[in-house]
């Protein structure tokens, strides 16, 4: 499992929350059912916290890197992180001077500047009474400006449950932040500030000319904020990596630039620039198993910057909605599905079901086995949303094969938007 390098760790656990930690939402199981499914206690159990309402994910290329990884330990970079590059973000930085010559010192003199530190303060009941505690610290970036308002980039895990957002300033100064919207599945969040706060912005580079080998460095808070805006730097390891994670709404997968620049907790959210000076990452998770070093992960400028662009626009990320939560088949005893054929070895099971959405409408039922959509083999949970998100939109027509006590069947639906079920 991947962690992302969050001091929250300790006082806020977000070890399972990229996709199915902290904040989850169960939807409701469908209230007629005339024959129960055999393994509903059992997926009631294993399928908790997996099941989220909404899936949501961009579409990542797969790798086979971590299949040969012993179940690596991944953590999230915070003290406790799709389209295409950001030509059609409508995005347009400010950029810092990046010193004569590219010098590293005057890059990271002037990017260090627009560095923050983020406090998630959350609401802890003491003596019957409610008060906001610091439950855990990250790092952002000031890449910006509009009017009167700054804005910042950080990672979903760093700023997820927080009731009051503390930014911590350059010069020491600190601000009260206001979160402008949040994306789990991408491990993505945009944080407003007063604009007068923004003398320096990050300029945005392409991660996509990236190559293997290039230097690369890191600015963060590791460790809390006494450490802040510590600098560390490498090379690029690789580039589009992909790897799984897990947040509050449900599995995701994350595509990254791999770098063996030192990433610790507290650097979650914090800047991966280039040997210009660029943003081209922001740091969100490393591999922390005993034994292994250098392996950070970034998630890239051309993925992370139509999320961004889209949050600040409409304070949200909209994808197609089947409505129901899964779980993997391969994960759930054959005894609790007596009646699927053996050679039925891969797909997922529906555990959940949103009462309101196109699946309930299109009868999809709690134990279904989904082996397809639209012809293509579904192999996990993680196969199902890479397909879903890959090319289909919102009032697109699918169809499901479906496996129900032994037999055989196809479902078709068509999605709605996630965005539905918050009204």
């Amino acid at each position: 499992m991947f962690e992302h390098n969050n001091q929250n760790e300790e006082m806020n656990s977000t070890e399972t929350t990229d996709t199915d930690v902290t904040q989850k939402e169960e939807m409701q199981r469908t209230p007629k059912q005339k024959k129960p499914f055999k393994g509903r206690g059992f997926l009631n159990t294993v399928g908790a916290g997996i099941i989220g309402s909404v899936l949501t994910l961009t579409v990542l290329p797969q790798t086979d890197y971590y299949q040969h990884l012993a179940q690596p330990s991944v953590e999230r970079s915070a003290d406790n992180g799709q389209a295409n590059t950001s030509s059609n973000s409508g995005i347009t930085p400010t950029s810092v001077s990046t010193g004569a010559g590219g010098d590293v010192a005057n890059i990271v003199e002037d990017a260090s500047q627009s560095i923050v530190g983020i406090v998630n303060y959350q609401s802890q009941s003491r003596m019957g009474a409610a008060e906001a505690t610091p439950a855990g610290t990250g790092s952002g970036v000031l890449f910006k400006k509009e009017g009167d308002s700054a804005f910042i980039i950080t990672n979903n895990h760093v700023i997820e449950g927080a009731s009051k957002i503390e930014v911590s300033l350059y010069d020491g100064e600190k601000t009260e932040g206001e979160l402008i919207g949040a994306d789990p599945l991408t491990d993505l969040a945009v944080v407003k500030i007063d604009g007068k706060y923004a003398d320096n912005l990050l300029e945005v580079g392409d991660s996509s000319a990236l190559r293997a080998g290039e230097q690369v460095i890191a600015i963060g808070n590791p460790l809390g904020l006494d450490l802040s805006r510590t600098v560390t730097q490498g090379i690029v390891s690789a580039v589009d990596r992909t790897i799984p994670v897990q947040t509050s709404e449900g599995e995701s997968e994350l595509n990254v630039i791999q770098t063996d620049a030192a990433i610790n907790p507290g650097n979650s959210g914090g800047a991966l620039l280039n040997s210009k000076g660029e943003l081209i990452g922001i740091n969100s998770a490393k591999i922390s198993n005993s034994g292994v070093e250098g392996l950070g992960f970034a998630i890239p400028s051309k993925d992370f910057m139509p999320i961004v662009s889209e949050i600040i626009k409409t304070g949200k990320i909209e994808r197609p909605y089947i409505g129901i939560g899964m779980k993997n088949l391969a994960d759930i005893p054959r005894s609790y599905l007596p009646n699927l054929p053996q050679s039925v070895e891969s797909g997922v099971v529906v555990a959940n079901i949103d009462p309101t959405s196109a699946a309930a409408d299109a009868g999809i039922k709690e134990g279904d086995a989904i082996t397809e959509m639209d012809g293509k083999a579904v192999e996990n949970v993680a196969d199902l949303r890479r397909q879903l998100y890959g090319g289909l939109k919102v009032g697109d027509k699918i169809d499901l094969t479906v496996y129900r006590d032994g037999k055989k069947m196809t479902v078709s639906l068509k999605l709605t938007s996630n965005s539905m079920m918050n009204g």
